[in-house]
């Protein structure tokens, strides 16, 4: 499609104006939630303790997870403008307050931080319900991808941040971009509003579907539950331990493991468009991308397991990250955008959000003492077992799977 017609098209322009915003808004969530992950390798060397990190980080997650389910529900009432420009508002002091209470207050420090995750929380769902609602189906897909993009890339440059600046400083850089993204949130959204670009509650659920919940297991909420924590695990605990991983069990410098870890992330971060290549080679079947995500997967953490040699090693769990997030892109790329005719975009999305942090939250404690019972290499053996429950997960058992797959295709 050439500009001209593009500037002609009213919809497309539209979807490039909130696909640009939401992508920009949510690249600032994922640089400031890769914070802490990123500085993990200095925070010990600086004297905290790896049970400490793993504290903090399942706190985050919690705080998240809860923030997910309750604001999920709360985007399906309020504007998006409210929701947005606030959390990133609030997560932004909260961010910065974390590092300077955290030598002194640690305890304070650990729930302010968890106040981070729950005011970043405030974002995807409403993102996802103004998107579905004020784009045509094949341009939500395009808009989700572009910040589904942007969630991964944030890892990147979290990396550099923890590579150039000491750790304190990292997370007042990530206050003032979260500050600065809620007020061009706050002012392009009133925007929109007043030119009609964004409108509010345009789809709502029709009496005859049945209830909140009979609508949402008819659109097979439970399959994409289980995907939702599955991939929850890798696409966030594993990559928050990811540079501790390549210090502690491979031996790099932590500022080694910074470079790589950025290096690592930045390549991870164009799993959305590989996994929406794959789909359209594969007539947009969702269910069948999903499915060879998975294997994909498990083979890649399995040769994370053999090879020992460093570099491979990087590269095959790089690979195996990338393939458990194109299962992920599935479900927040084309699932969720798919769930606008219910009027529930914004409850569904915060909801498998939820789900995808607690399994977090809960694996990250977990994994933190695993390492010291188990080791590294058996650590990684429960990535790939977990990724085999995927490939069971994934596989079509009923008839509704093919009907949905065609209904995709349709759009």
């Amino acid at each position: 499609m050439n500009l001209s017609r593009i500037t002609k098209n009213q919809n497309v322009l539209h979807a490039i104006y909130i696909g640009m915003l939401c992508s920009s808004a949510y690249l600032a969530v994922y640089f400031a939630k890769n914070i802490l992950g990123a500085a993990t390798p200095q925070m010990i060397e600086s004297g905290y303790t790896e049970s400490y990190i793993g504290k903090v980080s399942s706190i985050y997650f919690i705080f998240y997870a809860i923030g997910q389910l309750v604001n999920g529900a709360i985007g399906d009432k309020i504007k998006a403008r409210y929701m947005i420009s606030i959390g990133l508002l609030m997560a932004g002091i909260t961010n910065v307050v974390f590092s300077r209470l955290s030598l002194y207050y640690a305890d304070i420090a650990v729930i302010a931080y968890g106040f981070t995750g729950f005011f970043l929380a405030m974002i995807y769902g409403p993102m996802t319900k103004v998107v579905a609602e004020n784009t045509e189906p094949i341009y939500a897909t395009r808009c989700s991808l572009g910040y589904t993009f942007a969630s991964f890339f944030g890892s990147p440059l979290a990396g550099v941040a923890a590579a150039v600046f000491i750790w304190q400083d990292v997370f007042l850089i990530s206050c003032i971009v979260l500050i600065t993204m809620a007020a061009m949130c706050f002012f392009l959204f009133l925007r929109f509003e007043k030119k009609g670009v964004v409108k509010y509650n345009q789809y709502e659920r029709k009496k005859e579907q049945g209830g909140s919940i009979n609508v949402l297991i008819k659109h097979r909420i439970i399959k994409f539950t289980l995907i939702s924590m599955l991939t929850g695990v890798v696409r966030t605990t594993v990559v928050f331990w990811l540079p501790t991983y390549i210090s502690q069990h491979l031996g790099f410098s932590s500022e080694t493991s910074a470079v790589l870890f950025t290096t690592a992330t930045f390549t991870i971060s164009f799993t959305t468009f590989i996994a929406i290549f794959i789909y359209e080679r594969l007539n947009r079947n969702m269910d069948l991308t999903i499915l060879l995500m998975f294997i994909s997967s498990s083979s890649f953490f399995m040769l994370v397991y053999l090879v020992k040699q460093p570099v491979l090693n990087i590269i095959f769990i790089i690979i195996a990250i990338m393939s458990s997030n194109g299962a992920a892109t599935m479900l927040w790329s084309r699932y969720c955008p798919s769930l606008r005719d219910t009027g529930m975009v914004s409850s569904a999305t915060g909801f498998l959000d939820f789900i995808s942090y607690v399994a977090a939250a809960s694996s990250s404690t977990i994994f933190a003492n695993a390492v010291s019972l188990i080791g590294w290499g058996n650590l990684i053996l429960v990535w790939f077992g977990l990724m085999i429950v995927g490939i069971i997960v994934a596989l079509p058992y009923d008839k509704f799977s093919k009907k949905q797959a065609d209904s995709v295709k349709a759009n």
